[in-house]
């Protein structure tokens, strides 16, 4: 966990104003449809700071923060690949690009999208809602 959370000016600072703009448009688009705990952490060797969707122990979905760059990670579990790989055709040639390029793990497939592209926010809650169903309506 983070000692201290950065606010607004410390993000904006850190990825830019029109990348903290698709950072709030992406959780606000989450937020609207999941009722998730939100927990704030170090971002590992290449994130100063990750942001995880959580409810139950298990994990939606995480948003990543460094010096101009966000990132979107989703990990797709094998039943979760399935599901995908049936509807495949339906997401964009970016998305199935991404698929298609990130190992295969033992426990999923984790695919990160950076930097990331609004026009990729519908695809985002296409494989969110293959996760889990949205709570909210």
């Amino acid at each position: 966990m983070l000692d201290i959370i950065p606010d607004a000016e410390e993000m904006t600072y850190l990825v830019g104003e029109s990348l903290y703009d698709i950072w709030n448009k992406l959780n606000a688009l989450i937020k609207e449809k999941y009722d998730m705990d939100c927990l704030w952490n170090k971002g590992g060797k290449a994130w100063k700071y990750e942001y995880k969707y959580r409810r139950g122990g298990k994990t939606l979905c995480a948003l990543y923060a460094r010096e101009n760059c966000v990132g979107f990670m989703i990990i797709l579990g094998k039943d979760e690949r399935l599901k995908f790989e049936t509807d495949r055709d339906n997401y964009s040639k970016e998305v199935q690009r991404i698929y298609d390029e990130t190992q295969t793990y033992h426990d999923g497939k984790w695919l990160m999208f950076e930097p990331i592209d609004t026009i990729l926010f519908d695809d985002f809650i296409r494989l969110l809602s293959i996760k889990r169903k949205p709570n909210r309506k």
